[in-house]
């Protein structure tokens, strides 16, 4: 029987239905049987008699994609790629497909949840009111603040949507510039260095690539003003961590909320001291909503390209 690798332990989770899309057409689905990431070692014992993989962001490199001979098609359960070798799997004949636009709400809601989590201190207040400490924590407004987005992709587009409501101004800054939807939505176009020195909030919203690894780094923070935050829903490599930490234990910066780390859960110690920052666990796209739109959208996406390759 032909088998399908399914690695995101949140496929189908709230609408088991999608199986029935596999059954119909004689797949037999193997699911993570981890219950977390799957290391390198694992994802090469699992790919050997694969025919498809609906990955999240398990390691699909060179070495696994080599270890699965029977492989014809490969699913992002997400948008970004950058845990995937896309170009030595297409130089092997196999397809990759991505679910655009599955998780875009989701993923800006929490966007802006972080945002205003942070500038008014809600976590930290929330514990301490937990201890019964009942003090005053005082905080930022977001209210017609400038918000600096970098990628102004689809999630990018929306986060700046919901600022509107905020009356925020919005900078941005993409290589690939929708002047209509700026337009619309009373974007201004900036360059990374004019958002770092002049918006209040800065998110996150970039393909992790050679070009933008660590583009938030010792000298970008340096140029942020000492009352603004960042917030990166997209990769953890965009931030050189080390960099974020001392700016967060030295007021370079007031404060962060990152959902997305280099390593997850992170390494450094140091992360797990700070009160102004809010770490979460790549929970930005976890919606019953976006769960069951990337499900279904990966399920089709691997069914018809497997099917292309019949």
């Amino acid at each position: 029987m032909k088998k399908i690798l399914i690695t995101p332990r949140s496929f189908g989770k709230t609408d088991k239905s999608v199986f029935e899309l596999f059954e119909k057409t004689g797949y037999h689905v193997v699911l993570n049987p981890y219950g977390q990431i799957l290391t390198k070692e694992q994802m090469i014992e699992n790919v050997r008699d694969v025919v498809g993989i609906i990955v999240g962001v398990d390691p699909l490199d060179r070495d696994v994609i080599d270890a699965a001979p029977s492989l014809k098609a490969i699913a992002k359960y997400g948008v970004g790629t950058d845990n995937i070798d896309v170009e030595y799997a297409k130089s092997k004949g196999i397809t990759v497909s991505i679910t655009a636009g599955a998780n875009t709400n989701a993923v800006a809601d929490y966007t802006f949840a972080l945002m205003l989590a942070v500038a008014r201190k809600i976590t930290l207040i929330n514990d301490m009111c937990h201890q019964k400490k009942w003090s005053k924590i005082m905080g930022f407004e977001a209210y017609g603040k400038n918000l600096g987005i970098l990628g102004l992709g689809a999630i990018g587009k929306a986060v700046a949507k919901r600022a509107s409501g905020f009356d925020m101004k919005v900078f941005a800054y993409d290589i690939c510039w929708d002047n209509n939807y700026a337009e619309k939505y009373n974007i201004t176009y900036a360059t990374p260095q004019e958002i770092f020195e002049t918006c209040d909030f800065i998110s996150l919203h970039l393909p992790l690539t050679e070009d933008t690894r660590y583009i938030v780094n010792e000298k970008t923070l340096s140029l942020m003003k000492p009352n603004s935050i960042l917030i990166n829903t997209a990769r953890g490599g965009l931030v050189d961590e080390n960099a974020l930490i001392s700016a967060l234990k030295n007021g370079t910066i007031a404060g962060a909320g990152l959902d997305v780390f280099s390593h997850e859960p992170p390494e450094d110690e140091e992360f797990y001291k700070l009160d102004n920052l809010i770490m979460s666990s790549h929970s930005a796209a976890s919606t019953y909503e976006a769960s069951v739109n990337m499900s279904y959208l990966s399920a089709k996406n691997l069914l018809n390209d497997l099917s292309l390759c019949l």
